[in-house]
């Protein structure tokens, strides 16, 4: 029965993808996922608000109907007529449609605080849509997301993720940054548990790290209530999709009041995070001028990240941002492990003893790139102490001067043809090697996959973090005859010769047979 359900909801994943590729043509790519995303976030507020609206009927408290705060305090936006799916749909042939879109999705956010800077303004009548195209768009989301039908299995959140990934995967070479597979965000949730307290991203594109520390919250039997989100975006269109994303599963957060560069307009200048999950854009060129940002206190102690390259400087940002306990997992790419011109601030890094664990992630596992990328576990903390976790408490012993190296490049499964996943089996493998070698249970290196290095060895090897100059790999060419293996491969390559001679000449008998000659 449960193959039959995820069978369902993968059809009507599909089936709304195909009818957003129909707005090919009409609109550029990269601008037709806010038209989609914005209509099924009108969807979700309209089911909602109705919903709530039957409540309030059922409770006796009609005069209520339209006072605002007798939705908000549940977290259901409140939605003027005009502003509701069914009178959408009423209007859905007419030439005013998008007219109309604009105008629900505006007031919404006029309505509702939590919204402001979220929705598009004025974008469905800006893009000229043809109406049939529009109509047929609106039809689908109509008849095939029930936002109420089954609340457990989060079928919009669903929906919205899966566009968020295929828009990643067609977009590989316009800038599709703002999505990180989810298989990466749970192994980030896993290993560095985000139960309670403050999180932070960055760099927090459409929001992924957030929704997946909650989900991460709640399977683990813990309260989403304990724990504060606050993130940052650049760029102004991810900006509202994240707090789309966001408002759709009931995530409150603090993007900013704007969206703006982390670097150069840091709106949290004053946060400090008991966690940071982030997938800050890899190998950022000209991030900052070169005489900008050369006294930021963010990189007191350190020398300046060069201007070529704001990989360190991420890096130090999300130092700089982590309390006395605190714990961040990011993504880089892997020449941040080896970079000769971050060399002074990678070896200040290693001798504060901030690095905690290093992962090497399997190849094609992003949409947007195929470059190898890398997993870090920076830890302000790695002394021994107690940690309570809904489930149970945790005994962390003393892991300073120590860093976990960890090899995953030929793990996952492959997907879709071309992309690498993590299976949840794996994820589970990694986190429990992680914490095993915190708890100090049943920890032990193992080769080709994991060991533990001390700082003198780490020094030894020029403070390079490559996990390969640590993981023992285990030699298995070394019990080869290679003469009798050469011999074999003589006699096998010599009968394909003669299969392929014969083959030849049959087909050039084939064709004199024809009156044709081969040159």
């Amino acid at each position: 029965m449960a193959k039959q359900t995820s069978k369902k909801q993968k059809g009507i994943e599909e089936t709304l993808w195909e009818a957003a590729n129909k707005l090919r043509g009409s609109i550029e790519p990269g601008e037709y996922k806010h038209v989609v995303l914005s209509l099924i976030f009108l969807k979700y507020a309209s089911d909602t608000f109705e919903r709530q609206r039957r409540r309030l009927a059922a409770e006796g408290k009609e005069q209520y109907l339209d006072r605002v705060e007798f939705y908000t305090k549940d977290n259901v936006f409140y939605l003027e007529p005009e502003c509701r799916w069914q009178y959408i749909m009423q209007n859905a042939k007419q030439t005013d449609i998008a007219a109309k879109i604009d105008t629900a999705l505006h007031n919404i956010e006029k309505s509702n605080s939590s919204l402001r800077g979220a929705l598009p303004d004025n974008y469905f009548s800006r893009l000229n849509l043809e109406i049939s195209k529009l109509a047929s768009l609106l039809d689908e989301i109509n008849n095939n997301i029930d936002t109420l039908a089954n609340e457990s299995q989060d079928i919009v959140g669903r929906v919205y993720e899966y566009f968020l990934k295929q828009f990643s995967i067609a977009e590989k070479n316009m800038k599709g940054e703002f999505y990180t597979p989810k298989c990466i965000v749970n192994l980030i949730a896993e290993m560095i548990e985000p139960y309670k307290g403050i999180i932070y991203d960055p760099c927090c594109g459409t929001g992924g790290m957030f929704v997946q520390s909650v989900k991460f919250v709640e399977a683990h039997r813990g309260d989403k209530k304990d724990i504060a989100i606050y993130g940052q975006e650049q760029i102004a269109t991810t900006y509202k999709l994240a707090k789309m994303n966001l408002a759709i599963r009931g995530i409150s957060a603090d993007l900013g009041n704007k969206p703006a560069d982390s670097f150069a307009k840091d709106q949290h200048p004053d946060l400090k995070a008991d966690y940071i999950m982030a997938n800050p854009p890899f190998n950022l060129k000209a991030w900052r001028g070169e005489d900008e940002l050369i006294d930021d206190p963010r990189w007191s102690g350190y020398d300046v990240p060069p201007a070529s390259n704001a990989n360190y400087g991420w890096i130090l940002h999300m130092v700089s941002k982590l309390s006395e306990n605190g714990v961040a997992g990011f993504l880089l790419a892997n020449g941040a492990l080896n970079d000769a011109d971050t060399l002074n601030i990678r070896k200040k890094l290693i001798e504060n003893d901030l690095i905690e664990a290093i992962i090497t992630l399997p190849r094609d596992t992003f949409y947007s790139t195929d470059i190898s990328v890398t997993l870090w576990v920076i830890n302000k903390n790695k002394k021994e102490r107690q940690i309570n976790t809904p489930q149970r408490i945790r005994n962390l012993k003393d892991r300073s001067g120590k860093i976990l190296f960890v090899d995953l490049r030929t793990w996952g499964s492959e997907y879709e043809k071309k992309y690498i996943q993590l299976t949840e089996d794996e994820i589970t493998k990694v986190s429990t090697t992680y914490h095993s070698w915190q708890e100090n249970h049943a920890y032990r290196d193992v080769p080709e996959f994991c060991y533990v290095a001390g700082l003198d060895l780490v020094k030894a090897n020029d403070y390079s973090l490559t996990p390969s100059r640590y993981i023992e790999f285990v030699d298995r060419d070394s019990g080869i005859d290679f003469d009798k293996e050469m011999r074999r491969m003589q006699v096998e390559f010599s009968e394909l010769l003669k299969v392929e001679q014969a083959a030849r000449k049959e087909l050039i008998q084939a064709f004199k047979e024809l009156g044709y000659e081969l040159e």
